[in-house]
């Protein structure tokens, strides 16, 4: 059978062929405070301190890298307003939206394994 691809073979040439950009995209939003800010700002436009205060535990300069991150890669925008003083907004991507699908999957499957390892041993839930 020499030349012939097993269906083996082929699965896993697939899987490996996935979990490169898996690992890539995982690298990408790594860490706690990423994903939070994305869907901070899938509800819309906002200032650096509406940022912060939506999000429980994130210090100013976690806050500031993160959002510096997540602009280099395109996720975020940010704005420089033409008002006294200066502010700054910060809006979600086209290609940052492109998450909020995973986001949402995401959070409903963290409620659900919470709810699911809340529930006391021995009870169905």
């Amino acid at each position: 059978m020499k030349g012939k691809e097993t269906s083996c073979q082929k699965d896993h040439a697939e899987c490996a062929n996935l979990i490169l950009p898996l690992r890539e995209a995982l690298e990408l939003l790594s860490g706690k405070w990423k994903l939070p800010i994305i869907m901070s700002l899938s509800f819309g436009k906002k200032r650096f301190k509406e940022i912060g205060e939506e999000i429980p535990g994130i210090t100013d300069r976690m806050l500031s890298k993160e959002l510096k991150e997540l602009e280099k890669i395109l996720l975020i925008e940010r704005t420089v307003l033409d008002s006294f003083p200066p502010g700054v907004e910060y809006s979600i991507t086209a290609h940052g939206k492109s998450l909020e699908a995973v986001i949402r999957e995401l959070t409903q499957w963290a409620v659900s394994h919470y709810q699911k390892n809340k529930t006391p041993k021995g009870t169905k839930g």
